[in-house]
């Protein structure tokens, strides 16, 4: 009987040195998490035994429980490695079109992929939750695979420009007939916005400045573009200010405190057409009747500098993906070319009643099971749910120290139970020698 007692103890023994090795061999590996062999005592007796003298029967692996604290941060500067502070898990899936068949993993290493879906190194899709582009809020709490496209929007033209600026009081007044924007003489200020098109093609819209030299509280605005055959002037319809050559542009009136008076005369700021019935710009196959209006919100003439308080356009190219960014929410957004910034989607993060229930899969991955209890889908930083942090890993929680203590303690409990089951075998040699 003590053979099998000290077998058990070995068994146990080989049993706690594997897993602390197992342990030691993943302290680098990104989200993995300590096991623990836990063990109980054998015991059992026949109705002839006295239980007050009845010994043990050895020892038995009750479990090897996983240790689902967090653990320490590695930071790498890259958006898309994700740590999860607090509790909860990523969900990844083999196969984009069944994200119901996937695992669970605190291992937040992620890239994107030739076709720009989110991946792991294992090439495992990341799920997340659709969202309503105009308010942030999640659509679905159906799991999907996250795609970043390479491009975003349609070409939207120009036809508004906003522009707030500040006139300065002390500036010499010039002959608002002899403006050329050629001559750099002729004029006070200039500014410019770029532009697009119907088919989002840019051009540089650039405004003119002239104080009036007659009146010392009026300027004159003139508008240009420039094309692939240069600068060229735009008239404004209605305009009510022109130069020699019979270019029209707008004038600004201020009043003694430096507040507008008027603008244009009352009349809308609209530019001629720009294609070939107009401006002449060469538009290249795009939209020939565009036309531009301006929106001049509380002008000013102080005696402090030149300032463009705003100059802003509604027009737009397509955008090219230039970076991807992710939020403590799990916000996924992208940021393209054009200078918008569109969120995406949401990272899904899910949780389990009993986190030790959890069946391991391998790759630092973890699924469902009957005792771990049925998996709550949720978004980070609500409820439960832990936030995300961008640009950090989150590494394995072995403590190496204890690692260290608890290989030396299973090596005496192997040394032991060997010692053990060697005195058990001289005992028995003693007796079969006896004659």
């Amino acid at each position: 009987m003590s053979f099998n007692i000290s077998l058990s103890g070995l068994g146990a023994a080989q049993k706690s040195l594997s897993t602390t090795s197992n342990n030691i061999a993943n302290s680098n590996t990104y989200g993995f998490k300590q096991s623990r062999a836990e063990f109980g005592d054998v015991y059992s007796k026949s109705i002839f035994t006295n239980a007050k003298t009845a010994n043990g029967q050895g020892v038995q692996t009750s479990v090897v429980a996983q240790q689902f604290h967090e653990g320490s941060s590695v930071y790498t500067n890259n958006p898309m490695d994700l740590r999860i502070s607090g509790s909860g898990f990523f969900a990844v899936a083999d196969d984009r079109l069944q994200p119901n068949q996937h695992s669970l993993t605190r291992n937040g290493a992620f890239h994107l992929d030739k076709e720009n879906q989110i991946v792991n190194s294992e090439g495992q899709f990341l799920l997340g939750y659709g969202v309503d582009p105009d308010t942030d809020a999640v659509v679905s709490y159906e799991p999907q695979s996250m795609q970043v496209p390479d491009k975003y929007g349609q070409p939207r033209p120009s036809t508004a420009v906003d522009v707030g600026v500040n006139l300065p009081a002390g500036e010499e007044g010039k002959l608002i007939a002899a403006f050329d924007h050629n001559d750099p003489t002729t004029y006070n200020k200039s500014t410019s916005v770029t532009t697009y098109d119907s088919l989002g093609q840019p051009y540089k819209l650039s405004t003119y400045y002239v104080k009036d030299n007659t009146a010392p509280n009026q300027w004159s605005v003139f508008y240009t573009m420039t094309d692939s055959e240069g600068e060229k002037p735009v008239d404004i319809l209605n305009g009510s200010t022109a130069n020699a050559a019979g270019h029209t542009g707008s004038t600004l009136t201020f009043n003694t405190d430096g507040s507008v008076a008027s603008v244009n005369g009352g009349n809308p700021i609209t530019t001629e057409p720009l294609g070939a019935d107009g401006a002449n710009i060469q538009l290249n196959g795009a939209d020939d009747a565009q036309q531009i209006s301006f929106d001049f919100d509380e002008p000013t003439q102080y005696a402090s500098p030149f300032e463009i308080r705003r100059f802003s356009e509604n027009g737009a190219t397509t955008g090219y993906l230039t970076k991807v960014d992710i939020d403590s929410r799990g916000s996924i957004v992208a940021t393209y070319s054009n200078g918008e910034n569109v969120t995406l989607g949401r990272v899904a993060m899910g949780r389990v009643a009993n986190e030790q229930g959890l069946s391991q899969a391998g790759g630092t991955q973890w699924k469902v099971t009957q005792e771990s209890g049925a998996l709550v889908w949720g978004e980070a930083s609500t409820g439960a749910m832990g936030a995300i942090k961008s640009g950090t890993l989150e590494q394995s929680n072995i403590d190496m120290t204890q690692e260290l203590v608890d290989l030396i303690t299973a090596q005496r409990n192997f040394q032991a139970n060997s010692r053990a089951l060697d005195v058990g075998n001289q005992l028995q040699q003693n007796i079969l020698q006896i004659r």
